[in-house]
C-alpha cells in the first residue's frame, strides 16, 4: 500500500503531527501552499479564510501532486478554523480524483474540536472510505500560542497517535 501523508499548517502543528504520522507508517510527505503568499497576521488569516469559505473561493496552490494515483492511503490533516477545513485543503479535494482510495483524517485545534471536517473531507470524496478522525489539541494564536506540539506535548501526541492508528488498523 503507497502512503501519502498531505497537510496544511500554519503554526507547524498539523506539520508536527503529520511528522509523527510519517515517522510510524511510512509514506511521502507533502505540504499544501496555496500560489497567492497567505497573511502572516492571524486575524488577517482567519477574516480571508472566511471570506472564502462564504463567497465558495477555492485558492489556487501551488503544491502538486505528481502521479497522485499511485496513492491507495492518503492521510489529510488540517487545522479547524470557522469549524472546518482551511479552504487550501477544499481545493485539495477537489483537484484530485479519490475513488478507490483510503483516507485518514487527522486534525489540530484550538480547543474547539474537529468542527465539520469530516463531513465536508467524505463529502468531496465521494465513495472512498473514509477513516476515523486524530483530532489533536495545538496551539491557540488567538491567544499568541502559536507551536503547541513540541517537547513533551509531542511525545503525548505521539503517543496518541500510535493508539490511534492501532485503532483505524
Amino acid at each position: 500500500m503507497k502512503t501519502l501523508i498531505v497537510y496544511y499548517s500554519r503554526t507547524g502543528n498539523t506539520q508536527a503531527v503529520a511528522e509523527l504520522i510519517q515517522t510510524q507508517v511510512g509514506g511521502d510527505l507533502v505540504a499544501l501552499e496555496t500560489q497567492e503568499k497567505r497573511p502572516t497576521n492571524y486575524r488577517a488569516e482567519v477574516d480571508q479564510n472566511e471570506r472564502e469559505q462564504n463567497q465558495s473561493i477555492l485558492p489556487t496552490l501551488k503544491t502538486e501532486i505528481l502521479d497522485f494515483n499511485q496513492y491507495d492511503r492518503i492521510f489529510i490533516g488540517a487545522p479547524t478554523w470557522n469549524m472546518a477545513l482551511p479552504q487550501a485543503v477544499l481545493t485539495f479535494l477537489t483537484t484530485y480524483d479519490f475513488t478507490g482510495k483510503t483516507i485518514v483524517p487527522f486534525n489540530t485545534h484550538g480547543g474547539y474540536g474537529a468542527g465539520q471536517i469530516v463531513a465536508q473531507i467524505q463529502s468531496a470524496v465521494g465513495d472512498a472510505v473514509v477513516l476515523p478522525i486524530l483530532s489533536v489539541a495545538g496551539g491557540k494564536e488567538s491567544s499568541g500560542q502559536l507551536l503547541a506540539i513540541e517537547g513533551p506535548t509531542k511525545a503525548a501526541v505521539a503517543k496518541e497517535v500510535t493508539n490511534w492508528l492501532q485503532k483505524i488498523g
